[in-house]
């Protein structure tokens, strides 16, 4: 039976797409519109060169038993685990990531990794004082040295601003209770920490696959999911949210929105805006992502999932090679690798602005092959992806300008924002899963979950059972 109540959706990436296959199995009416021409959002899978690729590595593993059973109940079995093996190419050497205490020893050599070891010590007996910024917490938690080696360099070109310009709030999301204690105990001890874990959950056809399993589930279910359906604006009468304006004029009606569109943007197209929410919004920056895929002709290029580039003189920060994630990503594809080279930019930087597309490649290409990592092959094709406003950046005091806009949002009746960009937070995609999953009940069973607090330095999580142990005989 149906329920009377309409539902638009804006974005069809984890969150979005979450809160709306939770809603639809419960018969509301549902509309998800999602700009760009598939779904996925960020997590979106596409076929390069007759392999499967995404867009940088994604794995799947969560804590989380409700974003587990979610995500098996679409997945179901088509997925493997895989065993992580990623590293950190620094100074023409590779460095296990998370560290692992010997690999470090043998490749910083005894000299070195006593002047770490002492640094970390000296960390201990008289702590660098506490600015509440990225490169603070980590010299607390591993010393000035290894955060210098394995830290700063690639935090700068992800985040396109100094580490000490950088909120720890990025720290403590990613690499919570994670130190060189931790490491040395992980050498002995077995741990579930999600920076060490060593195993994940991956579909069979890519990430993207959970996603359009999601889609069509809506479908089925009597919804729509519209791609290449950009939305304006956000409808607002007096105090409530009624509907959506889509780019030609024309409005549709909604009882709810659940927005997952970057947050500014939401934003600086409401009307009426109090002066300090204006004024706010306009503080918070986003980072973009540009992937330039090469196809390399050759199937044992490196071992790794993908590698973290912390070389100074290379602007790539991150290599993905499909070719060591699953059989079924490349197919009978025997000969080739294809490999993802990330990069972050600012809105003006010169190279995101660029439409010479041939340049980016034979930029990555020298990049690569500058790297080492590819031999003496000759790479000849490419392709270009952008990814605009996937990063939000925590300045110092983005809480401050946050917070009167998270309270302004609130006020307004029949409007949640969640996801990445929505919330303007750093999300796992398991944490966005878990705000639709929260968010499909705020507005169906009346619940009144706080969305602001998924993925916070508390872990707003309700119970702690990974997806291996729940599959433990599969």
């Amino acid at each position: 039976m149906s329920n009377s109540k309409k539902i638009a959706i804006i974005g069809a990436g984890p969150a979005g797409l979450s809160a709306g296959y939770e809603l639809a199995k419960k018969a509301y009416l549902v509309d998800v519109y999602e700009a760009d021409d598939t779904v996925g959002g960020m997590c979106k899978s596409l076929n390069l060169w007759g392999t499967t690729v995404d867009t940088g590595p994604h794995r799947f593993f969560s804590k989380n038993r409700r974003v587990n059973e979610l995500w098996l109940e679409v997945v179901k079995d088509e997925y493997k685990f895989v065993n992580r093996l990623t590293r950190i190419n620094y100074r023409n050497k590779f460095y296990n990531y998370p560290l692992k205490p010997f690999n470090a020893l043998s490749n910083l050599g005894i000299l070195e990794t006593a002047l770490c070891v002492l640094s970390y010590l000296k960390e201990k007996l008289s702590p660098t004082p506490d600015k509440g910024t990225f490169e603070t917490w980590v010299i607390s938690r591993f010393g000035k040295r290894l955060y210098h080696h394995f830290f700063k360099t690639y935090s700068e070109k992800l985040w396109g601003i100094k580490c000490h310009e950088l909120d720890a709030d990025f720290a403590k999301q990613r690499i919570k209770k994670f130190s060189l204690t931790e490491a040395m105990k992980s050498v002995f001890i077995k741990t579930d920490h999600a920076t060490l874990v060593e195993k994940f959950a991956y579909p069979l056809k890519g990430t993207g696959y959970v996603y359009s399993k999601m889609a069509d589930r809506i479908k089925e279910l009597g919804g729509n999911v519209y791609t290449s359906r950009p939305i304006r604006k956000v409808l607002v009468e007096g105090n409530a949210v009624c509907g959506i304006e889509l780019p030609d004029g024309q409005q549709v009606k909604y009882d709810h929105v659940i927005s997952t569109m970057p947050l500014t943007t939401l934003v600086e197209n409401l009307p009426n805006l109090p002066s300090q929410v204006e004024e706010n919004v306009k503080k918070l920056k986003f980072r973009n992502t540009l992937i330039v895929y090469l196809n390399v002709p050759h199937h044992e290029l490196f071992p790794d999932q993908w590698l973290y580039i912390h070389a100074p003189d290379v602007l790539v920060g991150r290599i993905t090679n499909f070719r060591n994630w699953i059989p079924e990503l490349y197919g009978d594809q025997n000969k080739y690798s294809v490999l993802a080279l990330e990069y972050w930019f600012h809105d003006n930087d010169v190279l995101w602005k660029s439409d010479d597309t041939s340049y980016i490649i034979n930029k990555a290409i020298e990049e690569i092959e500058a790297l080492g990592l590819t031999g003496n092959c000759e790479i000849t094709q490419g392709h270009v992806l952008r990814i605009p406003k996937c990063y939000p950046i925590y300045e110092p005091g983005y809480k401050d300008y946050l917070s009167p806009i998270e309270s302004y949002l609130n006020s307004l009746e029949n409007l949640t924002v969640i996801g990445r960009g929505g919330a303007f937070k750093y999300n796992n995609q398991d944490h966005s899963i878990y705000m639709g999953i929260l968010a499909a009940e705020n507005i169906a069973d009346n619940k009144n979950h706080n969305l602001w607090e998924v993925n916070t330095d508390d872990e707003y999580q309700e119970d702690e059972t990974g997806l291996a142990k729940q599959n433990n005989n599969i």
